[in-house]
């Protein structure tokens, strides 16, 4: 429950970075979908803005709440982005993916002018690497991308529904979670990902966020990069 208003008070701090007339990307999870929410009240209330939802469970969330949404093919840009992360370090290094949508996240995320990154105060680490780094990969290349990152140290397993069978992404690829449990050298590990044939895109979100709010029980702490 604690983390409940942590993450509701963490998006309720977002939204005085979105101005009337913006592009809005909108983000997935459970933080997220706290910020989807408010924002759907401030639309009510008068306030013009267009989303981009990086999932189609954002989506079906903000087109209930009258959010008004366009796509990437007519708006190339984004005035500001709100969405979650599953750890964020010191440097404002994020994993991200728990929610199975860091694909239309990062896509979203890398044409945004202002990415704000909404959490909980459990989701600020020390290191990157205790929750489990998910990797998107093409299914005909999984088995050698398993392979190739276990070599790099981590434990590998597939993501699976409720009844067993693997999950798909909103792009219909599997997703592989990743437990390192540290990744002392994120900047490295990133890249080393980046160039594996097969792997479609990984959690490793480095240099994109500008703001990270931190719910911490009744305090809210602001982060910023400083480059």
């Amino acid at each position: 429950m604690a983390n409940d208003q942590e993450k509701e008070a963490a998006a309720r701090a977002s939204l005085r970075f979105v101005k009337d007339g913006q592009i809005v990307g909108l983000g997935t999870g459970s933080t997220a979908a706290y910020f989807i929410q408010l924002l759907g009240d401030a639309v009510k209330n008068g306030l013009h803005v267009r989303g981009i939802p990086t999932s189609v469970r954002s989506r079906q969330q903000a087109a209930s709440l009258g959010i008004p949404l366009t796509t990437l093919d007519e708006c190339q840009q984004i005035d500001v982005t709100v969405d979650g992360a599953d750890e964020v370090d010191p440097e404002l290094r994020l994993i991200k993916g728990g929610g199975g949508a860091l694909l239309r996240e990062k896509i979203v995320a890398s044409a945004t002018k202002q990415l704000v990154i909404v959490v909980d105060a459990s989701k600020r680490v020390p290191v990157l690497g205790r929750f489990p780094l998910p990797v998107e990969v093409i299914k005909f290349a999984q088995a050698v991308v398993v392979k190739k990152i276990e070599a790099l140290g981590a434990k590998v397993s597939l993501r699976q529904e409720a009844d067993g069978n693997p999950y798909l992404t909103d792009e219909g690829n599997h997703l592989l979670d990743c437990r390192f449990e540290q990744i002392p050298d994120a900047d490295s590990l990133a890249r080393q990902l980046s160039d594996m044939p097969g792997i479609v895109e990984h959690g490793l979100f480095i240099g994109m966020a500008n703001v990270v709010l931190v719910a911490d029980g009744s305090e809210l702490v602001e982060l910023r990069r400083e480059h």
